[in-house]
């Protein structure tokens, strides 16, 4: 465990020129709600604050090697990191802890991971996982959760996609934001990594370089819908962006985020490796570096007095992180949290019904023997299922990188499985056997097949093997004891005397090297399916598995996601009907590795381009094996009378309502996402960009109209450093996914 409080106080016994103070961050407080101006009152207690106080806020508050010591022979963010607190003056500092799939302390509840999450294209139900982090986070000593994570994924390979959303910016935007809004119900929230930053084995290296309008038209605007929503603090990025590294770059932390987005929060370092040059990361906006004492306790000190850095802009940057912290005191610090919310039953079932919604049907053809589909399951029709697969009663939450979330417990498919069919025998087969898996199909009801990854094929690249980076350890401070210099061994990759053991796998997770299962695993779906006509296959994974060497063996497919702690259950839920099939795919699954942009995983250097996903499967002309957007139901429905409403609904110019009527035409009642798509043509310009989406329960039969506010920036282009509109006309579209033939469409001009 991080010894924080034994630290601070080291760290405050090096304060030589401390005085009594005449008003502390609660007196601030006070004053704030007495109506004292935010800007008066930050003044003010950055006034008490003495030189070395000032220089203590921008980084962390525990010395190096002991920080990073416990991260690697401990866990990860046990408790929370603190980074500037003075006890003095009772400023709390900023209390770290990471996410998205849920509050990494303790022993917290795991959600599903973003990537599922974004598959319910259901933004009220994200803000509700937000509230339920921000709960669990503030009870066990947070303030601060860094775990909205909005990364674009260029491309499916990227170890850390399960972290992100969607490959489309609008959800993107319209996800972090909501769970930004449900966490500052409580605590501060984070929206990272600013920017470009998807690859996971180069990150520490590489340099992306990218057009400014492609910048601003592509890969930035979900950040802009977050910030402008009032999110408290951005994280930069480890890699460079046209030439600059992102932890330092004036363009990104000065020229957009605040002089373009206006944004008031305050900059925070992504760990260790974010930045490399102290003084200038100051200056060019970077306000804290994470998450311990080490290049600005380093360096800081005498770039003052050589004068290469003046004080004016530490106090700027103390500024906006004192100002933070008081304006989130006083308008939540009064609500509490127990420590009973922590993985609480509530939460618990808020876990289960986002697993549900987030499953995925991507096929459901009828079984010939049967003359109908096979989902849902009818339980009075099977006494006997096989689960094979070797990830089916694997707690398979995600990687194991920052963003781990340790649950209490974990509901595997089987576990589930069993729970849902309690007459039936469920007989469980989790060896690479095929012959085993061909022998108990051929004697079962129904098969569930679950295969796809772990942690071990996708994730954070967690500890950079200083090996293959050597320049990093620039960046570290002296190793100077024995166990600040085990410490650094683990880091190398060369502690191999048996002294001291990792947590963490140096090196570990990373980016895809493949995006199609084993080989054992589509050689077991070839011979269950071939057994046995009634088997559901269901996908572990994050991101785009190509599958077209078995997918049209498969009568029933779902893409079951890293499903967080009542994973099982959802499973059940969806497979028997409990809930109707609502997940829809938040990225396209070409058929194969040539339809993807370029990627190369230990790249130094690499060129982002407008292209990627389904606007690139449109480009090339080919089609998608599942589109953007694509999911089926276990019902169906029509959507009819499309009316497009005026440019600037509620005074919003870059916004537009649209209303279409909506029926459930068929024999159950079930969920149904509209997909709102602009459709323009334009030199160098998708030909199809989504807009909005909503979606809408009707029961059997029901008719609803339905109001639509969709946003018009994605159909903008960036010209002489500002958006323009098209200035044609545009095809709106209601469809079902992504070039769906039955779409609804109307024509306005923007």
């Amino acid at each position: 465990m991080l010894a924080t409080t034994g630290s601070t106080l080291l760290r405050d016994a090096h304060l030589t020129d401390t005085v009594t103070p005449a008003y502390t961050f609660q007196q601030a407080v006070q004053a704030l709600k007495n109506g004292e101006p935010l800007s008066q009152t930050t003044q003010r207690l950055l006034s008490e604050l003495s030189k070395s106080e000032r220089l203590y806020l921008l980084d962390g508050d525990v010395p190096f090697y002991e920080g990073l010591r416990g991260i690697l022979c401990d866990r990860y963010n046990r408790v929370p990191f603190v980074m500037g607190a003075i006890p003095r003056l009772e400023i709390p500092g900023i209390r770290f802890t990471d996410g998205p799939r849920g509050v990494v302390m303790g022993a917290s509840t795991a959600f599903p991971v973003s990537m599922a999450r974004g598959a319910t294209w259901d933004i009220t139900l994200e803000r509700r996982i937000g509230d339920a982090i921000g709960l669990e986070a503030k009870a066990q000593g947070a303030n601060y959760f860094a775990g909205v994570c909005v990364n674009l994924p260029r491309h499916p390979a990227w170890g850390r996609i399960q972290e992100t959303y969607s490959e489309d910016p609008i959800l993107l935007g319209e996800f972090g934001l909501a769970l930004a809004q449900g966490v500052q119900g409580h605590i501060m929230a984070c929206v990272k990594h600013f920017a470009l930053n998807s690859m996971e084995n180069a990150r520490f290296r590489v340099d992306v370089r990218v057009e400014e309008n492609v910048l601003h038209e592509v890969y930035l605007p979900h950040f802009r819908r977050i910030i402008e929503g009032g999110v408290a603090s951005v994280m930069s990025s480890y890699n460079a962006v046209n030439g600059e590294w992102a932890g330092q770059s004036q363009l990104l932390l000065t020229d957009i985020l605040r002089n373009g987005y206006k944004f008031d929060g305050f900059v925070i370092s992504d760990f260790i490796f974010g930045l490399r040059d102290a003084p200038l990361s100051l200056k060019n906006g970077l306000d804290i570096e994470a998450p311990f004492r080490q290049q600005r306790a380093m360096h800081l000190t005498e770039a003052l007095k050589s004068g290469e850095l003046d004080w004016s802009v530490v106090d700027v940057a103390c500024s906006r992180i004192l100002r933070k912290q008081l304006e989130f005191a006083v308008n939540i610090g009064a609500n509490k949290a127990e420590s009973s919310v922590v993985f609480c039953e509530e939460h618990r079932t808020l876990a289960r019904e986002v697993a549900g919604r987030s499953i995925v049907l991507l096929k459901n053809e009828p079984v010939k023997v049967d003359a109908k589909p096979l989902l849902p399951l009818d339980p009075r029709k099977v006494s006997r299922i096989a689960v094979v697969g070797r990830l089916a009663n694997v707690p398979n939450t995600g990687d194991r990188g920052s963003s781990q979330v340790f649950a209490p417990h974990v509901v595997t498919p089987v576990e589930g499985l069993r729970a849902a069919f309690p007459q039936a025998d469920v007989i469980l087969e989790e060896t690479d056997s095929v012959e085993r898996a061909r022998e108990l199909a051929e004697n079962v009801d129904l098969v569930i097949c679950v295969v796809g990854y772990d942690a071990t094929d996708e994730g954070e690249y967690v500890v950079p093997s200083l090996q293959s980076d050597v320049c990093l350890l620039d960046l570290l401070p002296p190793a100077e004891t024995t166990e600040e210099k085990e410490t650094l061994a683990i880091v190398k990759g060369d502690a191999s005397d048996g002294k001291l053991d990792s947590a963490l796998e140096v090196g570990a997770g990373g980016d895809r090297r493949s995006l199609r299962l084993r080989s054992q695993d589509a050689e077991l779906i070839t011979a269950i399916t071939a057994a046995n006509p009634h088997t559901v296959v269901s996908i572990i994974a994050a991101g785009a598995v190509i599958m077209e060497e078995w997918v049209d063996q498969v009568p029933s497919l779902v893409m079951g996601w890293y499903a967080g702690s009542e994973g099982g259950h959802g499973l059940a839920d969806v497979l028997l009907g409990h809930i109707d099939a609502s997940g829809r795919l938040p990225f396209s699954i070409p058929k194969d590795e040539s339809h993807l942009p370029y990627f190369d995983i230990d790249a130094t250097e690499i060129k982002y381009d407008r292209w990627h996903g389904q606007n690139l499967l449109d480009k090339l002309g080919q089609e998608a094996r599942f589109p953007l957007g694509f999911g089926l139901s276990y019902t169906t429905f029509s959507v009819t009378d499309l009316r497009i409403g005026a440019l600037g609904c509620g005074g919003v110019m870059d916004t537009m309502q649209i209303n279409v009527n909506v029926v459930n035409t068929g024999p159950r009642g079930g969920r149904h996402v509209l997909q709102v798509y602009g459709l323009v043509k334009m030199p160098d310009f998708p030909s199809r960009v989504l807009l909005g989406f909503l979606p809408i329960d009707l029961d059997v039969g029901q008719l609803k109209g339905v109001t639509i506010d969709i946003s018009v920036r994605p159909l903008q282009r960036w010209v002489a450093g500002e958006f323009v509109l098209p200035g044609q006309e545009v095809t709106i579209e209601v469809a079902a996914f992504a070039g769906d033939s039955k779409a609804v469409r109307g024509i306005t001009w923007l």
